[in-house]
């Protein structure tokens, strides 16, 4: 670990350095890579900091222990002290996604069940706004295509970080656990007889990365222009304002509409197909991977049940993990910290099993 500290560190100054230097700030693409690996590595110094700094104490009060019997009890504390530091380091330092320190670009969709499914879709929708507002992350609709009821069919929406958001808890790097199918048991409002239901909606959730970190060449899209559909205004409906695209290598079809002007529309489902991509590379990775790796806890797609929401119950389960917890009516309003913390633990101790065995 000595090692791997000292060659942090000195990627640490170089980053200090390169942020002191004028001339980074007139490169706007390097400027935000070396900004956010060094917010990165930011937590990570700062405990191999408090990590020597605990070590000389804990050195000295052993030496004056033989001495004094006080200072025993005192090098007791500092050694409790430091294994904390060391075990928040070794979270620090475990092989992570580079991604975790993205922004997020989430798309929900409505699934089996109908109009319940959508109406379902839109509850998701409120709990992860109401989550995002509790972090002090922004919040963004991309697209969006609503029903007679107010459910959506679709809904596109982007998380950016607040400008006091640690790193460590971006917004990619706390939601994407949770892509998937969502499961909900209740009795629907179009449901006149009383009777329980079982609906769901699909999560996708995708890094939000920056133009240059994807290469997307134009001969392979074809962008196709119509009028907008939906409750309209301020002459979205009146224009070809939509905007799809399709990537042709993939197969990809990206559709924006929520914007007022045709150039608005693209430049979001460039930034959308963008995500899905670097998803997609992602996901690639993680099935070229080991057994070990391919079943951690976290999905970048919409085709595995992850969780079931139960209202006679009150009762929130996600099957990955064996978490259970009876505070649903807590969880949609936004409470979805012990659960995700549940997911994140999980992910970290695969992670650090993983590594071991690969030592």
């Amino acid at each position: 670990m000595f090692e791997a500290g000292e060659a942090l560190r000195h990627e640490f100054a170089d980053l200090e350095a390169q942020m002191s230097s004028p001339d980074l700030h007139t490169d706007a693409s390097r400027s935000r890579k070396v900004g956010r690996r060094y917010a990165q590595l930011a937590p990570i110094i700062a405990a191999l900091d408090e990590q020597e700094r605990l070590d000389g104490d804990l050195a000295a009060a052993n030496e004056l222990a033989g001495e004094d019997p006080a200072f025993a009890d005192e090098a007791a504390a500092i050694a409790q002290r430091l294994d904390a530091v060391n075990e928040h380091l070794t979270a620090l330092l475990a092989p992570r996604d580079p991604n975790d320190a993205c922004d997020a670009i989430m798309e929900i969709k409505s699934g089996e069940g109908g109009e319940e499914s959508a109406l379902f879709a839109g509850d998701l929708f409120e709990m992860y706004k109401r989550f995002a507002e509790s972090r002090g992350w922004k919040t963004e609709v991309l697209d969006s295509e609503q029903t007679d009821l107010g459910g959506y069919k679709g809904v596109t929406v982007a998380f950016r970080a607040g400008s006091n958001t640690p790193a460590d808890q971006a917004p990619y790097g706390v939601l994407k656990f949770e892509g998937g199918v969502h499961r909900v048991q209740r009795v629907p409002v179009t449901e006149a007889q009383g009777r329980i239901h079982t609906s769901a909606a699909g999560v996708l959730v995708m890094p939000d990365v920056e133009p240059d970190e994807v290469e997307i060449n134009d001969d392979d899209l074809r962008i196709d222009v119509y009028r907008s559909t939906g409750k309209g205004g301020q002459g979205v409906n009146t224009t070809d304002s939509a905007v799809r695209i399709t990537h042709l290598p993939t197969g990809m079809v990206v559709t924006c509409q929520d914007q007022r002007s045709q150039l608005q529309n693209k430049e979001q489902a460039m930034r959308i197909l963008r995500a899905r991509l670097a998803a997609q590379a992602e996901q690639e990775a993680l099935e070229a991977a080991s057994a070990a790796r391919r079943s951690q806890v976290r999905t970048v797609d919409r085709s595995e049940r992850i969780r079931t929401y139960n209202f006679p119950e009150n009762r929130i389960a996600d099957h990955r993990i064996g978490y259970k917890a009876y505070n649903l009516d807590q969880v949609l309003g936004g409470d979805l910290t012990a659960v995700i913390d549940a997911l994140q633990a999980a992910d970290l101790a695969e992670r650090l099993r993983t590594a071991a065995e690969t030592v």
